[in-house]
């Protein structure tokens, strides 16, 4: 067992017998990347943390790599979070980046993974300065099977039931690559259990168009039926491009905030996934989205909360006033958190008081 390992087997014990069965299970705590505030962003041992730490859902992005493994991975780029550039220095594209999809399996178990950095003057700065150390300890790549196998084992042990939530990334990309991802995830699902609604899944993307597609071709040709949350991107973000005039154009994804847009996503999503000041006007006040959506019967779940410095905006006091605001205020019916812990404790808090 790797060191890592068992200091997190060991608090997931300790953090066990502290939890109430009782608690209150809404509104739902996803882990976004695993407890990313502690432990490197979507490897097995930040999902372990995760799962330590109580969250309802935890997150898995999903890329495919050269020989068609789906690799627990945020960015279609292995840039910003591993060693690609030191050990394999001549396999960048033309625009310098990385692409998981270039790689086989054997090569991406080779890499070391640390948390996000960015590069100045050619030295990597970690992009949250008080989060677990860049290049400390030994982090690798997972991937899919092996976290399912993961959390699924974790619920037979301990027996708590903690859902996934996985995100298609950019499938427009993978299928200009060649490469059918979505149909690659559904088929991995169901392999492992995961067909229909009474399993603590949901499956989510940014492409509205592929959600679609899953909704009225895939699932019906697998004979599945999860429930499937749309995302909402601001256009400038490229979560989705359009081949236009022989180059590419940003999807535009205005729509999905207008009662119509909201209406059409209820015919095949169960969900939205906004980001989270996409929940207010221009002059900070709470919005009509979430009434909007929850009048059609669609869950929102917000995406990100962090406890990091700088990423509390300017408004709340604290963390805690931040995610208290979304739940009590907006009365959203989740958050994506890079800190399940704290808000699990708001959770539990607010339980008690409403006891």
């Amino acid at each position: 067992m790797r060191p890592t390992f068992s200091l997190l087997i060991t608090t997931l014990l300790c953090l066990a017998s502290t939890v109430s069965v009782s608690e209150t299970r809404s509104p739902v705590v996803i882990a976004h990347r695993g407890a990313s505030g502690y432990l490197p962003e979507h490897t097995l041992e930040a999902k372990t943390l995760a799962y330590a730490m109580r969250a309802d859902y935890i997150e898995q992005d999903l890329v495919l790599s050269k020989d068609d493994h789906l690799i627990v991975m945020h960015d279609i780029y292995l840039d910003n979070v591993t060693n690609v550039r030191d050990l394999f220095p001549g396999r960048a594209r033309e625009d310098g980046h990385f692409y998981t999809i270039d790689f086989t399996l054997e090569e991406l178990k080779q890499l070391q993974v640390t948390g996000p950095f960015v590069s100045v003057l050619g030295n990597p700065l970690p992009q949250y300065k008080q989060r677990f150390p860049l290049w400390k300890s030994r982090f690798e790549l997972a991937t899919f099977e092996e976290e399912l196998e993961l959390i699924q084992g974790l619920n037979q042990s301990l027996g708590y039931g903690v859902g996934i939530y996985p995100e298609i990334k950019k499938p427009w990309f993978h299928l200009h690559e060649g490469k059918d991802i979505s149909r690659a995830v559904l088929k991995t699902l169901k392999r492992y259990g995961y067909t229909d609604r009474d399993n603590k899944v949901f499956l989510q993307a940014f492409d509205a168009e592929e959600l679609q597609r899953i909704h009225a071709e895939l699932m019906p040709a697998l004979e599945m039926d999860l429930p499937l949350v749309q995302l909402i991107a601001e256009t400038e973000w490229e979560e989705k491009r359009l081949p236009e005039d022989g180059g590419w154009t940003n999807y535009d994804y205005d729509w999905m905030r207008t009662p119509t847009g909201l209406q059409k996503i209820s015919t095949y999503a169960v969900g939205i996934g906004p980001w989270h000041p996409m929940l207010l006007d221009q002059d900070g006040q709470v919005n009509t989205l979430v009434a909007e959506a929850q009048r059609l019967g669609l869950k929102v779940h917000p995406f990100t909360f962090r406890a990091d410095p700088g990423q509390v905006p300017e408004r709340f006091d604290s963390f805690e006033d931040f995610a208290r605001f979304y739940l009590e205020e907006i009365k959203v019916d989740g958050l994506f958190t890079d800190h399940p812990d704290k808000v699990r404790a708001l959770r539990q808090k607010r339980s008690l008081h409403n006891d």
